[in-house]
Parts: structure tokens; sequence; C-alpha cells
């Protein structure tokens, strides 16, 4: 049997299904619907391979497998991209959004797929559903997408298929299977994007901080890999590895990275990127204020480690210290969205390519800063970084920053939607950096009333939802561009059901929640 929380989370997530289903009422809505069941019986499954041991790989065990929940993410996008453009007449973009969808749930019925395959005996039932399910999916796709977009369909999942199996190998116990669905069928599609684009380069074509973000993704993950294989052949703690390490990621940083970019952007891409960053003074000013809270958030790391070292007793920081973090980048976040929304996107990458870099660093002890970083970073872990790789800042970066890297800027007039979707940029905002820390905050300090299986408070989650509420009041007193139209009611059930999903899912929240709030505000 399904655990009391599984069923709740699986509630949760049927709500903003049939709420998705309710506004667009189409045959993708539909195919959203047929998912979500059967992703919920192949979620049982995979639950009691992980229990048994009988997963391909080895994934993180402090979870469930959140494959109901994952496998929703990547088509709901999808669907609401396809309405919002639909509404705006941009058909490309409307176009775009189906490939999104289709392609989300077909990457998701391949890995319910897996998880049925490799069950003993073969569950009949689930069997069923499945079959139904991705006949309706497929004859859908059938009859919506072109051979050219059927092929692109079919490009991402044979991305997927070798990404998993070479990044589940390498890294083991760093996922869940809805975690590797999320992370890989992203980097899947970013992949494929890049490939295409690159073969189908316009000049004036395209945004450059777009390309900037594929190519840096990629970039970095390719970087990783071609280390990842290196490193099995030699010792990567010594210094002639290091060096070399260094050399390399020089020699791959400027002779393939950067010529990629200037194909793309047909311009020097440093010359391009010191440009946009000097140029207004307002960009000048935001810089000098995120590189004092860059500052001050290393300051909380050598202080923590300095208070550990004189305790000596004190091995692991609290809840509320690493909470410190997600107060830091709430105020990086809001003067950028505020301001400028494009210096905000350009820096969120930045800032992720230097995340990922440094935790190469760490992962392979490359001299002289490998050994610090895993002393220094140790303190803040916790039991959702049970392998080789600590990733929770980093899906704390991505959680507030994919609603704005994700906003359909090209459907939205004058740069922002109208109604809840004013607030999609927010998402990450409201979700990570006001709800799930002042979760965590009151739960921890004053929660008493536990919700049913869980270690998460009731006094926690209604705290969560209330300064979500006043958070929603501040931006509309000081960001113009947001206009809600009497969307009130929406707003509140939409953070509503979001902080309940953190209360219950056992999945990386920092990844999960902004992308469903922001499904619920498009």
């Amino acid at each position: 049997m399904l655990n009391k929380p599984v069923l709740v989370e699986s509630l949760i997530v049927f709500i903003i299904v049939l709420f998705v289903h309710a506004v667009v009422w189409d045959r993708y809505s539909w195919c959203a619907v047929a998912l979500a069941i059967q992703a919920f019986y192949a979620q049982f499954k995979w639950d009691r391979l992980l229990q048994l041991g009988g997963a391909v790989f080895q994934f993180r065990t402090a979870a469930n497998s959140g494959l109901l929940p994952a496998s929703m993410v990547i088509p709901l996008l999808g669907i609401m991209m396809k309405e919002r453009c639909k509404s705006a007449g941009i058909v490309y973009f409307e176009r775009f959004g189906i490939v999104v969808a289709s392609t989300g749930m077909l990457v998701a019925l391949f890995l319910s797929v897996i998880a049925v395959g490799i069950t003993k005996p073969v569950p009949t039932n689930t069997c069923i559903l499945t079959g139904v399910a991705g006949s309706i999916i497929i004859y859908t796709m059938k009859h919506s997408l072109t051979v050219s977009e059927v092929i692109e369909v079919l490009e991402v999942l044979l991305i997927f298929v070798y990404l998993s199996m070479i990044l589940l190998y390498l890294l083991p116990r760093c996922f869940t299977p809805g975690e590797a669905l999320l992370v890989l069928g992203g980097i899947s599609f970013v992949l494929n994007q890049l490939i295409k684009r690159s073969l189908n380069v316009i000049e004036g074509r395209g945004d450059p901080i777009d390309f900037f973000l594929l190519v840096a993704v990629v970039g970095v993950v390719l970087l990783g890999l071609f280390f990842t294989v290196l490193f099995i052949f030699m010792d990567s703690g010594t210094w002639i590895s290091s060096m070399f390490f260094h050399m390399m990621t020089a020699v791959l940083g400027l002779g393939v990275i950067m010529p990629w970019l200037y194909r793309l952007i047909q311009r020097n891409p440093l010359f391009w990127l010191l440009q946009f960053l000097f140029q207004t003074q307002t960009r000048v000013y935001l810089l000098v204020y995120w590189t004092f809270l860059a500052a001050s958030a290393c300051g909380i790391v050598f202080y923590q480690n300095a208070k550990r070292s004189s305790e000596s007793k004190k091995h692991q920081a609290s809840t509320i210290t690493r909470k410190y973090f997600h107060f830091i980048v709430v105020a990086t976040y809001v003067p950028g969205l505020i301001y400028d929304r494009q210096l905000l996107y350009v820096a969120a990458v930045l800032c992720l390519a230097v995340f990922i870099f440094l935790e190469y660093i760490r992962y392979f002890r490359i001299k002289p800063f490998g050994q610090t970083l895993r002393h220094l970073l140790s303190l803040f872990l916790d039991e959702r970084d049970s392998g080789p790789l600590i990733l929770t800042h980093i899906y704390l970066l991505l959680g507030m920053s994919l609603p704005v890297w994700l906003f359909p800027r090209s459907c939205a007039p004058k740069g922002t939607l109208s109604g809840a979707g004013a607030l999609v940029p927010y998402s990450g905002v409201l979700a990570v950096g006001v709800g799930d820390t002042i979760a965590s905050v009151f739960g921890s300090t004053m929660g008493e009333i536990k919700w049913p299986g869980t270690k998460k408070t009731f006094e926690g989650t209604m705290t969560a939802i209330f300064a979500q509420i006043i958070a929603v009041a501040l931006i509309l007193i000081f960001d113009s561009s947001v206009n809600l139209n009497s969307s009130y009611a929406w707003i509140l059930a939409s953070v509503s059901l979001v902080s309940l999903l953190e209360a219950y899912t056992t999945q990386i929240d920092n990844l999960l929640l902004p992308l469903y709030l922001q499904i619920m505000f498009m």
C-alpha cells in the first residue's frame, strides 16, 4: 500500500492537473489527465522497486520515487505555454509549447514503461493503464505534430535515454526517479534545442541571452562528463591532474564553448557580455549590490565553519542557519525582477555555471581549493545530499531562476502576462524564498501540530501561505508592471496548494515547488 503522505501528494498533483484541464479543456489536457492516472500506478511500482532494491540504478533512498509530481511538470508547462502563446497569436511558440508537452509526456511514459518492465511478476492492471495512456498520447501526437516535430520529440527521448544511462551510473544516490526525470529531461531538451539552433543559424534571429543559457548549460554538463571519464584513468587529487583540469577547462572554454556561442550570436561573446552587464547605471548598481550579497553568503559559510571548529561538537548546520541563504537569494532576486529582468536572467546563468564548476572542483578534489570546499560545504549537508554530489544549493538557484528563464517573453505583451500570470517570474521567490523558508523556520521553532505521516507542521504551512500573500501585496506595491486583474482567489488557491505540496513531498522542494506555482499562475 502507498503511505499516506504519498497519497496526499498525489491528490494535490491531481487537483492541479484538473485545474489546468478545466481551464484548457482540449485534447492535450485530456492526455495530461491520462498520463497522471497511469503515472500514479507506475509510481507505486517504482516505490516497490526502491524498497526491494530492484531498481536498475542506485537512487536516493530517503524519499519515494516522486514519479507522479515529476511526470506532470514538463507536460503542464508546455500546455500552458501553448495556451498563452495561442491567445497572443504567436504561432511559432504555440507549436513550441505543443512540442514541449509532447516531449514531457513521452519521456514520462518511457520511465513508467521501465518500471512496469522490471517489476516481477508483471503488474497486469498497470500494464493496461500504461498501454491505454500511451495509446491516447501517441494518437494525439500523430494528429497534432508535423514530421519534423515528431523527429524532434524522438531526438529528445533518445538523448534522455543515453544521458540517464551515463549519469545515473556515474552519480549513484543523487536523484530519485522523479528528480532524474526532471533534471535529465530538462538537460536533454536544452541539448536538443542547442543542436537544432546551431544547425539553423539565421543572423538576427533569436535573443542572445537565450543562446547564452543553452550554451552555458550544455557546456558545463559536457565539461563534467569529459572530466568524469578522464579521472577514471588517473588520480584527480594530484597537482598534475589539477593543472591538467584547469588547462583543459581553459581549452574547452576558449576553443569550443566560445566559438559555439560566437556562431549563435554572431559577435564576440566576451565583448557582448561586458557590454550587456555594464550597459546602464542601474545594472552597475545591481551588480555592486549582488557582489555585496555574495560576499555576505561567503561570510556566513566561513563564520559557521569557524563556529563549528570552536564548538567541536556541532557537526551540521541547523535548518534556520541553512535558511539564511534563502533570505539572501530573495534579497538578490527581487530587485532584479523589479528593475532589470534581462540582467537577472544572464546573472543567474553565470551563477549556475560557477556553482557547477565549483562542485566539479570539490567533487574531483582539484587543488588548491578542492579539499577546502569539501570541508566548508560538509557543514551544510542534509539527508538529500546522500550521493557523491552536493546539489541542494544548485537546486535552490534553479528553483529561483527557472521561472525567469521559462517566462514566455515572446508571448507576453509589454513583457508581462495579465492576471495571476504577472506573478510567473516571482514563482521561485514566493514558493522557495518566502514559502519554504517561513514554513521551515516557524515549523521547526513553534510548530506543534504535525501533518499526518510527515515531520512538517500545520503552523509552518499556514504561516507560509500567509507570508506569500503578504509578499504578493508587497510585489503589487513595488512592481508597477504587475496587474492582477482581481485574480486574488486563484492566487490564494495556487499558493495554498503548493504550500500543501511542500508539506507532503519528499522530493527536492527547491526544484518542484516553483515549477508548480508557475504552472498555476500561467
